[in-house]
C-alpha cells in the first residue's frame, strides 16, 4: 500500500496560517514529553522547536550520550557500513540489561525493530524516535514501554542519502528545514531492495533481522498524495498471505487500541490508504504489498510490520509528535501482548515448515493454490468515513490537464474502499528447489536471505518440474535492474507467461538444494518462483535464457524452409495462416525465416526454460550435509 501520485504542494507560511482553526484537529496536539532543564536531555530538534532535523554526527552523538547515561539499559552497536563508510547503527534497549538475542527470547520478551529514514528526506520517525528513547530511560517517564519489550532502533538507516543535505529534497514536504535524500549513495531506493538485496545497507540489516527475528517491525516515513485531514496515518498487512491469528490480532487487538490512542493524544489518526490526486470519492482500492517493500518483506518472513505514514504537508513538530505517539500507542499493545505475539510468530514459523514436510511426503497431494505468489482487491467494498479537504478542479494551461487545489475546509465523506484482498495466482508448495551451481548470483541473494541450502556433491540429472516462460521487458531500468515490463514500482508487473512443464535437466557438482521445511521457505519461494511479482526472473537475474544465441543466414535458412514445407504440409498450412493473419509478421522478412529456423532441429530446445528445478524431496539427490 503506497502513495499513487503526488500531491500539490502548499507553502509553510500558508499552513501556519490555517493549522490552528482546523476543526477536525484536537486544540493542543500533546508533545513528547522534556526532561527538566536541570539536565537537559532534549532532542535536537526540540531545542530547535522543530525547524531543524540534526546531522549525522550531532543525531548519533544524542544516541551516544543516551547510552553512556544508560549503559545498563541501551547498548549501541554498529551492524554494517554504508557505500561511503559510515557506520549503521542500532540502540538495543533492555529493562535489565539483557542485549543478547538468545537470552533476550529466554525471557519470554518480545522484540521490536523500529527502522528510520530509509528514505532519508523523511526524518520524523528518527527524531520521535530519540525523544522515545530518552523517555524510556533517562526520565523515565515511558519505561513502562520496555517491561516486556525489547526495543531495536535504527536512527539512522540511510546513513548516505542522510547526509546528501538540503533545503529542496522534498518538494512535498513541509519542514524541516532541511534534509536527507530518498536514495543511498549508489542512488538506489533502500525500500525496493528487500528481497534482490543489492544495497550494502540491505545485506547489513538482513543479518540484523536474522540475528535478532524481531517479533514486529515498524518502518517509518512521511507520505507523499493528496491533502487530507490526518496527520497520522499507518499501514499493516492483513491478507490471505498472512497468519489467520496474526491477521485477526491486528485487526481486532492491535488497530483499535492504536487509533483511538494516537486520537486521544490530540493528533488525527487514520488508515494509510494511499490517496493520490485521482478523486477519492470514486473509491480507493489497496494493493498487494509485495516483497521488495520493507513491510511486504515481513510478510514473507511471517512477521507482523506496520508501515508509519506522517502527512508531508502538516508541520515538522505535529509530525514528530504525532510519530512519537502511534510508537507510544503500538509498544503499550506490544508490551500487553508479548506472550501472544511471540507465541503467533513461533506458531506461523512451525506452519510454514510443517507444510514443506508435507510436501516431501509421497501421501501428499499438492494443491496448486498452496501459497499466494500475487493478491488484489476484491470487488467487495465497504463504506469509509474519510476525512478530507475540499479542492477545486480546474483546467491547468500549463499542464493541459487537471489541477487540484485544496483549501483547509474539512470535507468528512464516506467512500467505498476495497481493503480486502484475494489470491489471483497461487503455487504448490514443492519439498525442495535445486539452483544451478552457475546461477551464482541468483544463490547470493539466497544465502544474504540465510535461506537453509545444501549443495550437491556430484553433478545429478533428474526429471524435474520447471517452467517455459515468455516474458516482456520495461524500456527502462528500473533500481539498476532490467526487469518486466507493464506494471509501476507500487503495482506489481503482471506475470510473464510461464507453463508448468516436466523435464529432465542436467545439474553439475555444486548446485543448490534449498528445502522448503524451513522457516524462511516463503522467501525462497518468492525470489525462486518466476511469476512472483519480486522474484530472480522479474529482476533480470535469468534474462539470458529468453535471448537466441544462434541463427541461421538467409540463403541457408530459405533451402531449409522449402524443404520443411514439402515434408511437412500441415507446418506449410500453419506458416501461412500466421502470414495472412499477422501484418507484422508478414512484412518481416526476418521474422519469416526465423519461424522456419525456431521449428527446425537447429533450434536452441533451453531457449525460455527455467534452470530452477521442483522436486518432492531430495531422494536420489547427492547432497553434502546440512
Amino acid at each position: 500500500m503506497r502513495p499513487i501520485v503526488l500531491a500539490l504542494v502548499f507553502s509553510c507560511a500558508a499552513l501556519a496560517q490555517t493549522s490552528s482553526t482546523k476543526p477536525t484537529r484536537k486544540p493542543a496536539a500533546k508533545a513528547a514529553p522534556v526532561a527538566a532543564a536541570a539536565a537537559d536531555w532534549t532532542t535536537p530538534a526540540e531545542r530547535s522547536d522543530y525547524r531543524t532535523t540534526p546531522r549525522y554526527d550531532e543525531t548519533m552523538a544524542y544516541v551516544q550520550r543516551v547510552a553512556a547515561a544508560a549503559p545498563k539499559q541501551v547498548k549501541l552497536e554498529s551492524f554494517g557500513k554504508t557505500p561511503e563508510g559510515r557506520d549503521l547503527w542500532v540502540a538495543i534497549v533492555s529493562k535489565d540489561g539483557t542485549f543478547d538475542p538468545a537470552a533476550v527470547r529466554k525471557s519470554g520478551r518480545a522484540v521490536l525493530l523500529v527502522q528510520n529514514a530509509i528514505h532519508a528526506g523523511e526524518m520524523d520517525g528518527k527524531d520521535s524516535s530519540l525523544a522515545l528513547l530518552r523517555d524510556m530511560v533517562i526520565t523515565r517517564s515511558q519505561a513502562k514501554l520496555l517491561e516486556s519489550v525489547v526495543v531495536l532502533i535504527v536512527p539512522i538507516y540511510n546513513a548516505d542519502g542522510h547526509e546528501r543535505f538540503s533545503a529542496y529534497n522534498r518538494i512535498n514536504q513541509n519542514g524541516p528545514e532541511q534534509m536527507g535524500w530518498r536514495t543511498q549513495a549508489q542512488n538506489l531506493n533502500l525500500n525496493r531492495d528487500y528481497l534482490k538485496a543489492d544495497a550494502p545497507e540491505t545485506r547489513a540489516l538482513l543479518r540484523l533481522f536474522q540475528r535478532w527475528l524481531p517479533d514486529f517491525f515498524i518502518d517509518d516515513h512521511v507520505t507523499d498524495g493528496a491533502d487530507y485531514q490526518y496527520d497520522t496515518t499507518y499501514a499493516i498487512d492483513i491478507g490471505p498471505d498472512v497468519a489467520p491469528a496474526t491477521a485477526d490480532w491486528l485487526e481486532h487487538d492491535l488497530k483499535p487500541y492504536i487509533e483511538k490512542s494516537v486520537s486521544d493524544s490530540g493528533h488525527v489518526i487514520g488508515e494509510y490508504v494511499g490517496v493520490g490526486e485521482a478523486n477519492p470519492k470514486e473509491g480507493i482500492s489497496v494493493g498487494q504489498d509485495t516483497p521488495r517493500f520493507s513491510t511486504g518483506y515481513m510478510v514473507a518472513q511471517s512477521r507482523p510490520g506496520l508501515l508509519v505514514e506522517m502527512h508531508m504537508l502538516k508541520d515538522y513538530k505535529t509530525r514528530v509528535t504525532g510519530n512519537y505517539e502511534i510508537l507510544r500507542a503500538i509498544l503499550e499493545v506490544l508490551n500487553r501482548d508479548a506472550a501472544k505475539l511471540v507465541a503467533m510468530n513461533q506458531e506461523a514459523d512451525e506452519t510454514t515448515i510443517a507444510r514443506g514436510k508435507q510436501a516431501q511426503t509421497a501421501v501428499y497431494i499438492r494443491k496448486p493454490d498452496d501459497f499466494p505468489l500475487r493478491l488484489a482487491a476484491t470487488g467487495d467494498a465497504t463504506m469509509f468515513p474519510f476525512l478530507g479537504y475540499k479542492r477545486t478542479t480546474t483546467l491547468s494551461e500549463v499542464s493541459g490537464g487537471l489541477w487540484n487545489q485544496y483549501g483547509h475546509e474539512p470535507e468528512n465523506v464516506d467512500i467505498p474502499l476495497h481493503a480486502k484482498l484475494k489470491m489471483t495466482l497461487g503455487v504448490g508448495v514443492p519439498g525442495a528447489y535445486i539452483v544451478p551451481a552457475q546461477w551464482t548470483r541468483v544463490i547470493d541473494v539466497l544465502r544474504a536471505h540465510a535461506v537453509e541450502m545444501r549443495a550437491t556433491t556430484a553433478a545429478w540429472s533428474g526429471e524435474v518440474e520447471t517452467y517455459r516462460c515468455k516474458a516482456k521487458w520495461a524500456e527502462r531500468p528500473f533500481e539498476g535492474h532490467h526487469v518486466l515490463g507493464g506494471g509501476s514500482e507500487f503495482a506489481p508487473t503482471p506475470p510473464p507467461d510461464c507453463t508448468a512443464v516436466r523435464e529432465k535437466l542436467d545439474f553439475p557438482a555444486g548446485s543448490m538444494v534449498v528445502p522448503m521445511d524451513q522457516r524462511a521457505a516463503k522467501v525462497a519461494m518468492h525470489w525462486l518462483e518466476p511469476q512472483a511479482p519480486d522474484s530472480a526472473v522479474y529482476w533480470g537475474y535469468f534474462d539470458a535464457i529468453f535471448e537466441q544465441k544462434e541463427y541461421g543466414e538467409a540463403y541457408v535458412v530459405e533451402k531449409l524452409a522449402r524443404e520443411m514445407m514439402a515434408k511437412d504440409p500441415k507446418l506449410k498450412a500453419e506458416f501461412e495462416q500466421k502470414v495472412a493473419s499477422d501484418k507484422e509478421f508478414a512484412g518481416n522478412s526476418y521474422g519469416r525465416l526465423n519461424w522456419w529456423f525456431q521449428h527446425s532441429p537447429w533450434w536452441d530446445a533451453r531457449q525460455g526454460r527455467y534452470p530452477v528445478g521442483r522436486v518432492r524431496n531430495l531422494e536420489g539427490i547427492p547432497v553434502g550435509a546440512k
